[in-house]
């Protein structure tokens, strides 16, 4: 493994790490986000997050899975994006009578609301995505890909579980550092070779 490729997969495991981050801070209710100062961090740790998983994303290898799992984690990203652009909007109101205004001419707007507020917040796509690019390591990480998958039963409430987006995300950040290491490895003993 070169240096780029090590680089990429620590800013993915990283940035992985920053979206349970915000995760975490969304689990505390909106009163607390919207009482965050100077800045709304809940919405700046999921977008830091998600843009630091983009190298390693569209680096992932050259395989069929790669072709449907790029895009979709990738449009995943962008609708994440956008609902952290939005949130940060409700963030930058006073007070709710202004932000109950702004969500009532926004969600008649379907080509913001249905990307940005209806895919973006369940990440439905972006978790699938980041599954299909997971069986890239079949061959060296089979346990690994299991979590993953276990990790997305769970954030697709099909796993009932009790803060299903904090699990769920510790459970994705082993699941890929288990398979990062894996592939590491083997990419070493097969450089001694």
């Amino acid at each position: 493994m070169n240096i780029t490729e090590m680089t990429y997969k620590i800013s993915f495991i990283i940035g992985l790490v920053f979206f349970l981050i915000g995760q975490i801070i969304l689990s505390n209710g909106n009163d607390f986000v919207y009482a965050q100062e100077p800045i709304d961090f809940a919405h700046w740790f999921l977008l830091v997050g998600v843009v630091l998983l983009i190298p390693q994303v569209v680096s992932f290898p050259k395989k069929i899975f790669s072709l449907i799992g790029i895009p979709l984690t990738l449009i995943g990203i962008v609708c994440i994006i956008g609902m952290c652009v939005l949130d940060f909007i409700w963030w930058s109101f006073p007070n709710e009578e202004m932000r109950n205004e702004f969500t009532n001419h926004i969600s008649k707007v379907s080509s913001i609301w249905k990307p940005f507020m209806s895919i973006g917040p369940s990440s439905k796509i972006f978790n699938l995505g980041l599954l299909i690019l997971s069986f890239n390591y079949f061959q060296n990480s089979k346990i690994g890909i299991v979590i993953i998958f276990i990790a997305n039963l769970i954030l697709w409430h099909i796993i009932p579980f009790p803060f299903r987006l904090i699990f769920g995300y510790a459970i994705t950040i082993i699941g890929f550092s288990l398979i990062f290491v894996r592939s590491g490895n083997k990419n070493v003993l097969q450089k001694h070779v």
